[in-house]
């Protein structure tokens, strides 16, 4: 019989945490969830404040904004966690978690944001450019780029829903601008 192998420690964990913020966040009836992983306007005073700049990528709303999330991170990030290393993707998902929760704070005072939405896309744009050589461009890239922004601006001029669209593009910036970074450092 085979040994079961943890074989991606950051996005397992990642996984790990999620789910157990969805089970806290059931049993307390969005409770928890609203005061630690959905990052919304509040006093900067509140220390909680500051675990929701971060937080709020552990959050999800329901089962089915669970799945979506999730069913993406596992399949894209461990190739990328052995690519780059455990460290490296840590702090991809730490920079990319902190800067949309700023971003939202900043610039959207009247809505919260919760999900791991911005880190996938992150994970799929640094996917994207996992096949550069030579400091050049991968086509992947630029189609990846150009189908996601798209479909991102799309759905920003002409599809009302609770999604927040925005900050998929500036997950997939972060993982754009990291995986330029994360390409020349491993060179």
């Amino acid at each position: 019989m085979k040994k079961l192998q943890y074989n991606s420690p950051v996005i397992l964990n990642f996984f790990l945490l999620s789910f157990a913020a969805l089970i806290l966040g059931e049993m307390t009836k969005g409770w928890v969830t609203q005061l630690l992983f959905s990052v919304y306007r509040a006093p900067l005073t509140d220390p909680f404040t500051y675990v929701r700049f971060f937080g709020h990528v552990l959050g999800h709303a329901n089962l089915d904004h669970f799945m979506g999330n999730m069913l993406l991170l596992l399949v894209v990030g461990p190739p990328l966690e052995e690519k780059y290393g455990s460290r490296t993707l840590l702090v991809g998902i730490v920079m990319t978690a902190g800067i949309s929760g700023v971003l939202q704070f900043v610039c959207f005072p009247g809505a919260a944001l919760l999900g791991a939405s911005g880190i996938v896309f992150m994970l799929i744009m640094l996917s994207s450019l996992s096949g550069m050589r030579n400091g050049r461009i991968p086509l992947t890239l630029v189609l990846v780029a150009l189908l996601y922004l798209g479909q991102e601006v799309w759905s920003i001029l002409f599809v009302r829903d609770n999604v927040a669209n925005l900050m998929h593009i500036i997950g997939g910036a972060c993982g754009t601008a990291f995986g330029f970074w994360a390409a020349k450092k491993h060179r």
